[in-house]
């Protein structure tokens, strides 16, 4: 488990692909406990990553400092941004705006042209970093936070994340490249701006880019 920072309140850690971002043996919490040494130790998760993305995750060491980080995620003080990979040439900048239902069955979203029970609108930006071999580079930044957002709606705008198995038709031999790439925002106790960045592995497709 790396650990990029911690102090009495909060931790800001690296998810690796494939572990759940909540408190259940295995997950996030379970291995930062692990990370420290102290099987007792109080990690809360305030904001979750799908499990298969990995990247900067928050997380909280106390009742009071996840109840404040939660408020400004609430409240949209709380920042992040992701880097993807993308099938096909995406233009320079984006705005995706979709209305999105869940499938609780299928354990996955649709895009969808009708208002109804479920429906929720998706809003994300994007920025192309850029393009080569047939991919591109995106920097994406979330406006809502709907569950599989970038994945289903990339997709569904013809751009289908590289090595993405729900989501795309296409077969990649690597894990999904999507990555959280920054996170944003007040410390709950002093209150003072933190931001953190990251860049991805040094591994396909993310070293076709010279992003590091």
């Amino acid at each position: 488990m790396q650990i990029e920072y911690i102090d009495k309140s909060i931790i800001v850690a690296v998810k690796p692909p494939k572990v759940l971002s909540t408190d259940e043996p295995g997950g996030m919490p379970s291995l930062v406990r692990a990370q420290l040494g102290d099987e007792k130790a109080d990690v809360r998760t305030v904001h979750r990553l799908d499990r298969v993305v990995s990247g900067l995750m928050l997380l909280a060491r106390s009742q009071s400092a996840a109840s404040e980080l939660s408020r400004q995620i609430r409240d949209g003080g709380f920042d992040k941004a992701y880097l993807a990979v993308v099938h096909g040439q995406t233009e320079k900048r984006g705005f995706f705006d979709d209305l999105m239902i869940r499938d609780k069955a299928e354990r996955k979203s649709y895009v969808t042209d009708t208002p109804a029970k479920g429906v929720q609108r998706a809003q994300l930006k994007f920025e192309t970093l850029a393009h080569k071999e047939g991919f591109s580079l995106v920097r994406v930044e979330l406006i809502t936070g709907r569950t599989h957002q970038i994945r289903c709606q990339f997709s569904y705008h013809g751009y289908p994340l590289v090595g993405d198995r729900k989501y795309s038709l296409l077969e990649d031999d690597c894990d999904i490249a999507l990555w959280s790439e920054s996170i944003s925002f007040s410390h709950p106790e002093s209150g003072g701006k933190m931001s953190f960045r990251l860049s991805p592995p040094e591994k396909w497709p993310w070293n076709i880019f010279n992003i590091m």
